[in-house]
């Protein structure tokens, strides 16, 4: 009798690594049998990619210059041989690294005679849903581990919806690339678990390997990893092994494979990770384009994210005690806090990680509303508002509006115009183009893709401070600067200049 008592409890399938917080496992069983469509990861990422892809192209609004002027710029000077280096690039403190991987696509367009202005201008946001597709099925992924499968289409449905993460993660921004490798990571990672000891260790290569790519594309990354790295320190057996055989080998390997492309592309041997601290932390660079509180994104930046999404978050949060990923939240965001230039697109990596807690939330919802329909009578049932339906209704109502005019009418015409005077240089209709506007607010050769020439006003930062660049001399007396620029310089065909509510294109001058 024992024997088949041992025998069919061994039969038994292994239970998926999941939160030992009894609601999560009623979560589980809930829906075992209920998950046909989720059970497949070829099902998932398959609705990911369409929904990226449709996401992809509906994104016309311009954001932040990085996203062209930081990757696409560089990688189409790679290609095509003109385009525009940004001071950064003299100062050697980016990598090469992430416009590389655009530089590929230019490449392959060109092979194919595809470098036409519409694959010009969404080609690069095209691959990016690639991208973004990928981390989209590992967040449902790493939900699931954690929390189960109920939770994780809770989890995905939140990450899908966000109105931020529809108008951002889809952009070429390392920042975007950045949150899918850390989505990829952390679910390698045995210490994001609930019980890392089920987790095989020779997973954790994989996600040393990921977190450095991530840090070597944005070296801020390790901000990230640093805390996932002591989280593992402190949990593995064998930690002198851990340090001596996986970080420090792994770590140099992709150090010296970003070093040695920064030599081919600089000329020169540099440490782009080095140079990056230097400038951005220990001589507070950034803060040239401006500074916030310190209070600003608990206060403005990532609740403005979360959106309608923060209470369900919050709530999500408190009833999962899963405290390793609450703490991951509040770290990262307590440490882009002390600096004092601060943008949404920084804390882009932890906007998933909250968006899980709301699927929890939503899910422990949708288990009450379940469990009153069943322990109802029939005409309670149909008299009981549904409280996961209602929140879905909100959602959904103020977070689609939010995304569409964000993407689609919201700093349009920076985009608008570049396309415009794409097509119009192709039928040689434009002979030089003089921006007079802020530095970096158009895309560039990137979206033109014609050789000509174009003047932009610099803005580079000075080695003193209070010392006015040419875009603030523009914005300080207009009529006198131009009548300099114009003097001095030969004619453009097309002036792009902006008022307070759009971008001017003004034909042959």
């Amino acid at each position: 009798m024992n024997q088949r008592r041992n025998a069919s409890s061994k039969s038994q399938p292994t239970t998926p690594l999941i939160n030992k917080n009894p609601d999560v496992s009623k979560h589980k069983v809930y829906t075992s049998q209920k998950s046909n469509f989720f059970s497949s990861e070829k099902n998932i990422f398959t609705l990911c990619l369409a929904f990226r892809i449709a996401n992809s192209l509906l994104i016309q609004t311009y954001f932040n210059p990085d996203e062209h002027w930081q990757a696409l710029e560089v990688a189409h000077r790679i290609v095509f041989g003109y385009g525009h280096l940004t001071w950064e690039w003299r100062k050697e403190i980016r990598s090469y690294f992430h416009p590389l991987v655009f530089a590929v696509l230019y490449k392959v367009l060109a092979l194919f005679g595809l470098d036409t202005p519409w694959f010009m201008a969404h080609a690069p946001r095209l691959l990016q849903a690639l991208f973004s597709a990928v981390g989209d099925l590992y967040f449902y992924k790493l939900s699931n581990a954690i929390f189960g499968n109920f939770v994780a289409k809770w989890a995905l449905f939140s990450q899908l919806a966000n109105w931020f993460m529809f108008f951002c993660f889809n952009r070429t921004l390392s920042n975007s690339l950045e949150t899918v490798l850390t989505l990829v990571g952390l679910y390698y990672w045995p210490c994001m678990r609930a019980s890392p000891s089920k987790v095989p260790l020779a997973l954790r290569k994989w996600g040393l390997t990921i977190a450095a790519l991530a840090c070597a594309i944005r070296p801020t990354s390790a901000i990230t990893w640093v805390y996932v790295g002591l989280l593992e320190l402190a949990v593995t057996r064998d930690r002198l092994k851990f340090l001596a055989l996986e970080v420090v080998p792994i770590g140099a390997f992709v150090l010296a494979l970003s070093c040695l492309l920064d030599r081919l592309m600089y000329g020169s041997w540099v440490i782009v990770p080095l140079n990056f601290l230097k400038f951005n932390f220990l001589s507070s660079g950034g803060d040239y384009y401006g500074t916030h509180k310190w209070h600003w994104y608990f206060s403005q930046g990532f609740t403005v994210m979360l959106f309608t999404f923060l209470p369900f978050s919050i709530a999500g949060s408190i009833k999962s005690k899963y405290w390793k990923l609450s703490g991951l939240i509040a770290w990262v965001l307590i440490v882009y806090s002390i600096q004092g230039h601060k943008e949404f697109r920084f804390v882009l990596p932890m906007l998933p990680i909250a968006l899980m807690f709301s699927g929890y939330s939503l899910s422990v919802m949708a288990k009450s509303d379940s469990d009153s329909r069943r322990k109802g009578s029939p005409n309670s049932r149909m008299k009981r508002p549904s409280k996961v339906g209602f929140a879905i209704f909100v959602l959904l109502a103020t977070n689609i509006p939010m995304a569409l005019y964000m993407s689609l009418v919201h700093q349009r015409g920076t985009e608008d115009v570049m396309i415009f005077l794409s097509k119009e240089a192709q039928n040689e209709k434009v002979k030089g183009i003089l921006f007079l506007m802020p530095c970096h607010a158009t895309p560039f050769y990137s979206t033109l893709h014609y050789d000509l020439p174009m003047r932009i006003l610099d803005c580079s930062p000075s080695e003193e401070k209070g010392i006015p660049d040419e875009s603030d001399h523009f914005m300080m007396d207009p009529v006198s600067f131009v009548s300099t620029l114009m003097t001095n310089g030969s004619l453009p065909s097309h002036v792009v200049s902006f008022t307070n509510s759009a971008v001017r294109c003004h034909l042959p001058v």
